[in-house]
């Protein structure tokens, strides 16, 4: 049986775009720089050129934003709106769950929405951590509020998988499962992200790699997702800010010419793909066909 989601597309492209701004350098960063901030707002120049680009290939994507954002560029997050791409949440100010407490977890969440509703209406489906990074009570939140996916983790590649309530992690005792719950993760990896290989950050990271490096590598990735994965997700994570300077546009556009030419590819949102996937794969029956995800407590203790 497959672990992807039916229907006519072999590989379903989901392009997210992290659309951080200025919040990326505060909130991550630490800064208040005003040249460091500018890096930021290099990434309202690029969202109309991104779209732009989507739209010449009938691409639909994901933007992720902080309610920081949202406030801070409402017009162009109403121009992604209305261009039919998907909004997802993105914290606060890309901050890092992991430096709050549950409260203050809470209220990032809370204040991402009320952006969202007061600039655009809308009220996302899916989650993307900042930083890629969980405290103990993100899954708890993100199911008190009530979100369909999350997209932070990487315990796949090809296909989603649910997400586990309950895990527990220690130095000196097995590993203990959590249990399954009705939390899709659409799975991503720092290798089909833009800002290491691209992003200079002092003391932190190198960047400024050639795009045609990048470009052998996530090719890579979908060709082998179309060649060996039936119904999978080939989700790539890039930011404005990084993506849209000039020479790694014509990457982007190189790849989407390279995807677009394969039969039964669908470029979809991540909220699309979701609903399909979670519709050919309910919770119950995938637990009993996925044990190495799905079993609870310790495994090979004795």
């Amino acid at each position: 049986m497959s672990n992807g989601a039916s229907g006519a597309a072999r590989v379903s492209a989901c392009l997210g775009f992290d659309f951080d701004a200025i919040s990326l350098w505060i909130g991550s960063m630490g800064s208040t720089s005003p040249s460091m901030l500018s890096r930021g707002e290099f990434g309202a120049v690029a969202v109309p050129r991104i779209l732009d680009l989507l739209e010449r290939y009938q691409a639909r994507a994901t933007f992720c934003v902080p309610g920081h954002s949202v406030y801070a560029y409402p017009d162009l997050v109403r121009r992604i709106r209305d261009a039919g791409h998907e909004l997802g949440h993105h914290g606060w100010v890309h901050e890092n769950p992991q430096k709050f407490d549950r409260d203050g977890e809470r209220r990032n969440l809370e204040r991402g929405f009320e952006a969202f509703d007061k600039v655009a209406g809308v009220r996302p489906r899916g989650y993307r951590s900042p930083a890629w990074d969980f405290s103990e009570h993100t899954i708890d939140l993100l199911l008190e509020f009530g979100f369909d996916y999350d997209s932070s983790c990487m315990g796949s590649d090809a296909y989603p998988y649910y997400l586990r309530q309950g895990d527990r992690a220690s130095a000196t005792e097995p590993y203990v499962f959590g249990e399954p719950v009705e939390l899709v993760e659409i799975p991503v990896t720092w290798g089909l992200d833009d800002f290491p290989p691209f992003e200079f950050v002092w003391g932190m990271n190198s960047g400024l790699t050639s795009p045609s490096d990048i470009e052998e590598i996530w090719r890579g990735d979908f060709d082998y997702a179309y060649q060996h994965c039936p119904g999978s997700v080939y989700a790539l994570t890039m930011h404005p800010q990084v993506i849209g300077r000039g020479h790694r546009m014509l990457m982007l556009e190189r790849l989407l010419e390279h995807i677009s030419g394969h039969d039964g590819v669908e470029f979809e949102t991540i909220g699309a793909y979701v609903d399909r996937w979670r519709a050919d794969n309910p919770l119950d029956r995938w637990k009993g066909e996925h044990p190495e995800y799905a079993a609870s407590g310790t495994r090979g203790a004795g």
